[in-house]
């Protein structure tokens, strides 16, 4: 293919705008089967409680209504909280996309208490499942799926 008239760097970047649009479009829409709104944690309303072996561990978020682009309090409660660190990290991601890294460092408040302060972003797709993992080898990595209303 022979081009009469070549392109230069300016004419490239709408084009380039264009395609990672409809990439981000393309991957936002993606639907998961893991996560559906009947596997939900119904942690937008009340602390939602998960049980591993010999362990109760709570997540909880505020303020409520829990809405996308809001400063949230991430709350975390471990009971026995024996051999866990002063530091958590909680992983938001969406079930079967990738929508970046965001983390949320949780520090050790009270005994048995951990909290972080984040966002969760909101989806150009408008998709609303969100899973807040939290990243610990010593409880097992649990996970938390919830749906946002807004």
């Amino acid at each position: 293919m022979v081009l009469r008239h070549p392109l230069n760097r300016g004419s490239l970047l709408p084009i380039l705008r264009s395609l990672a649009l409809l990439l981000f479009s393309v991957l936002c829409s993606t639907s998961a089967k893991a996560g559906t709104k009947a596997e939900s944690d119904n942690v937008l309303n009340w602390p939602c409680t998960k049980e591993i072996p010999g362990r109760k561990i709570t997540l909880d978020i505020t303020p409520k209504p829990v809405r996308h682009m809001a400063d949230l309090t991430f709350r975390v409660t471990i009971t026995p909280c024996t051999s866990i660190p002063s530091t958590l990290v909680l992983d938001l991601s969406m079930p079967g996309m990738y929508m970046g890294k965001n983390q949320v460092v949780m520090t050790r408040k009270e005994p048995c208490i951990w909290e972080g302060k984040g966002v969760i972003v909101s989806c150009m797709s408008g998709r609303k499942l969100w899973r807040a993992t939290i990243l610990s080898s010593i409880i097992a990595n649990p996970a938390f799926n919830f749906e946002l209303s807004d």
